[in-house]
């Protein structure tokens, strides 16, 4: 007995410790969460600082814990557009800041339709009477378009500043797709439908050719003008016009060029930044090492001054990223996921609808799914606008066929009215390895389609003429939405890309405006008077293990990268490099449906897609097994 009470009494240990070791992870987890969620007690008297160390997106992904725990790392961090310009509305009339400061040593970029609204944002804080003060060690184009809107922009004396304009190379795997026997079976309709000659050419068509021309001209036109509307004293002409002059004028000095050309304003490293920060916002008082100054960090300042919720409500909807079948996002436009949000709300009594678009399109199906979903609140007799951001092409532009009324930006690249699908087959592969296919078929159509031995000439003839009809449909959407014929709709369409100008002329779209010029529209129609409106982002939800995430992952108390300098943002192109490859792939070898996708879209710049945390190992893995 004295034995087992022993043994008893060892069991118990064993438990107590246990219990106090799980209340202790308990414990411990509960106050990480609590730790890093924003708290509206930290913002405090000083300069409003939004420290951009990421991409700005119309709507942010969330993180994969397991993926990210199991990799080591936290993706790049995003910060949604409208959430930054709130933040500097809200900071113009905020007594307790007294200056804006916009850290950009480590941005990754955005959409051009994004950055130009966070400029016209900082601009009102400027007419407010606040200086606005930019700072960052390598300023590209995306930077420099937030810059130009600064009262001061700061460099360090070893960065620079280096525009490039839009543009760039687009891959091409037809010679790769022989090397490796596989038949790339395309289907398309519209002579510039363009996303799929990556598959059956080395380079781009004539056709394509023209129009990326004509669109990346255009935003470029309209990036260089509000550039110098915002910064008169840039000399765009000179550093555009023979970059290599301008830079051996300063002997490759490239701080020194950007100064000369009226880029940047100072040179001074972070610290010398910082006093001059804190000249005009206050030292502080937590902190008294080098550099610092009083301040509110983006976080706080947002949870505390939250916009007002009362009136009627008017839903957003987004729709962002590739547009997929299935419940993906968000982030990412998973079809289902969007209409189910759609639907939920259905019964909510809201007085109208907004369906925000920044995608460059892609499934037909998914496409149609949420297009429905949207036709479902205009059955309600409600106004329903479509506002575009950055991209709505193709697919993007599928969905706003339901809308009432279209707002884009001059800056915006829609249209790409066309579709297609790709499938592979390996007969000529198989036979090459010494494996041959053969059997019976009672029709034409029996075991079609076959992918390993090859597609019947009657499959292939049925495929093509599903594309055509499809495209059909697609025309017949966008002339009922526009007002105009098919034959109209098919001129307009054909594949071709356009920036918001030059759509805004065809008729594809209504009036310039943002999402806020959309939402008041709505309020009109709906009769409701100023003040007494909201916007409720439909299916939007917070992450409470996001900043949680970061935390884990960080392997200091400060994870920022810092050393963003051009050699190292050329380096930071490889992921979005293999990010595009793996797309490239999945649209060639992934389980897809017809597709209404633009290839001349620019890449979307979230790196937390389906596709952006791949290696290059993944990528050849999608040749050889997926």
């Amino acid at each position: 007995m004295a034995f087992v009470g022993k043994v008893w009494k060892v069991l118990v240990g064993i438990k107590d410790a246990l219990v106090l070791i799980f209340m202790l992870l308990f414990f411990l987890a509960l106050f990480s969460i609590l730790s890093a969620t924003p708290n509206p007690g930290q913002v405090r008297e000083g300069a409003l600082e939004i420290n951009l160390s990421g991409f700005v997106v119309e709507e942010r992904s969330l993180i994969d814990p397991f993926a990210a725990l199991v990799s080591g790392e936290a993706p790049p961090t995003e910060y949604q557009a409208r959430d930054i310009v709130r933040a500097l509305d809200s900071a113009a009339s905020d007594d307790r800041i007294k200056a804006v400061v916009i850290d950009m040593s480590a941005f990754l970029g955005g959409g051009q339709v994004h950055l130009q609204a966070i400029g016209e944002a900082m601009d009102r804080v400027r007419a407010a009477e606040k200086p606005v003060l930019a700072y960052a060690l390598a300023y590209g184009d995306d930077q420099m378009l937030l810059a130009s809107h600064a009262s001061e922009v700061w460099a360090d004396p070893l960065g620079g500043a280096l525009i490039a304009g839009p543009g760039g190379s687009i891959l091409f795997y037809k010679d790769l797709i022989e090397n490796l026997n596989i038949n790339a079976r395309i289907y398309r309709v519209g002579e510039f439908k363009s996303a799929v000659e990556p598959y059956e050419r080395t380079s781009l068509s004539e056709p394509a050719r023209q129009n990326i021309e004509s669109l990346y001209g255009a935003l470029w036109e309209e990036w260089q003008a509000n550039v110098k509307k915002a910064r008169p004293k840039a000399d765009l002409d000179r550093v555009t016009g023979d970059a290599v002059a301008w830079v051996e004028a300063s002997s490759g000095d490239l701080a020194e060029a950007a100064l000369d050309a009226g880029l940047v304003d100072k040179l001074g490293n972070r610290v010398e930044f910082g006093e001059r920060v804190a000249e005009i916002a206050g030292e502080n008082r937590w902190d008294d090492g080098p550099g610092t100054y009083a301040k509110s960090d983006l976080g706080p300042f947002l949870a505390d001054t939250a916009p007002s919720t009362s009136g009627k409500k008017i839903g957003v909807v987004t729709v962002a990223g590739t547009i997929i079948d299935g419940e993906a996002g968000p982030g990412t436009a998973g079809g289902t996921r969007i209409a189910d949000v759609l639907d939920n709300a259905l019964d909510d009594d809201l007085a109208g609808l907004v369906v925000r678009v920044d995608s460059p399109g892609g499934s037909v199906t998914a496409s149609e799914e949420i297009r429905r979903a949207i036709l479902r609140y205009k059955a309600k007799d409600i106004p329903v606008a479509v506002s575009f951001a950055n991209i709505a092409a193709s697919g993007g532009y599928w969905v706003a066929t339901a809308g009432d009324r279209i707002f884009a930006q001059p800056e915006t690249i829609t249209g790409s009215i066309g579709v297609f699908a790709v499938l592979p087959t390996f007969e000529n592969a198989i036979g090459q390895i010494g494996v041959d296919a053969d059997g019976f078929r009672t029709t034409p159509l029996s075991g079609q389609p076959d992918i390993v031995g090859g597609l019947t000439p009657e499959t292939d003839a049925i495929f093509q003429a599903t594309i055509t009809d499809t495209y059909s449909d697609f025309l017949d959407r966008v002339a009922k939405a526009r007002g105009i014929s098919k034959d109209k709709a098919d001129e307009l369409g054909q594949g071709r890309v356009y920036d918001g100008g030059t759509a805004r002329q065809l008729k594809l779209i209504d009036q310039f405006g943002g999402l806020q010029d959309a939402l008041e529209w709505v309020a009109g129609q709906a009769n409701l008077e100023e003040g007494g409106w909201s916007p409720v982002y439909l299916g939007a939800q917070e992450d409470s293990y996001d900043s949680l995430i970061r935390q884990l992952l960080a392997s200091d108390a400060d994870s920022t990268p810092r050393g963003a300098d051009l050699f190292a943002r050329a380096a930071m192109g490889q992921q979005l490099l293999v990010s595009r490859v793996a797309a490239d792939l999945e649209r060639l070898s992934g389980a897809q449906g017809i597709q209404a996708y633009c290839l001349e879209c620019p890449t979307q710049p979230s790196p937390q897609g389906a596709a952006s945390n791949r290696t290059w190992l993944s990528v050849v893995k999608a040749l050889f097994v997926d």
